[in-house]
């Protein structure tokens, strides 16, 4: 499999972790757009939200578990953060698996 970040999860590549299980990866983002902006991936190749199946709902489950321990880590639990699933083209989804961007640290502002 080409995917960039199974190669991170297998180690190909590296990356600045920030939260790693079994289960699931978290490291920080190449092209920062917050001060905290962190990708959280399940370790498991899922294309997007929409390739979800009924017997990953025990992994997506544990993978927003991650996300609060990646926020409470990155000290955006109490200020609050942005959690976005880009999707398919027209969501600007350029990797092709599953990930959430954990994104804070100032005030952010809403632009579609």
């Amino acid at each position: 499999m080409d995917c960039i970040f199974c190669k991170i999860v297998n180690g190909e590549i590296p990356s600045k972790k920030v939260y790693e299980d079994e289960h699931v990866l978290a490291f920080h983002d190449i092209n920062p757009i917050a001060p905290v902006h962190v990708l959280t991936i399940p370790k498991k190749h899922i294309s997007s939200v929409l390739d979800i199946k009924e017997e990953d709902k025990e992994l997506i489950g544990h993978l927003h578990l991650a996300v609060q321990k990646v926020a409470k880590e990155m000290g955006v639990d109490e200020t609050g953060f942005r959690l976005i699933a880009n999707t398919g083209k027209h969501g600007q989804q350029t990797v092709f698996h599953l990930h959430y961007h954990v994104i804070g640290g100032r005030q952010l502002e809403w632009k579609a």
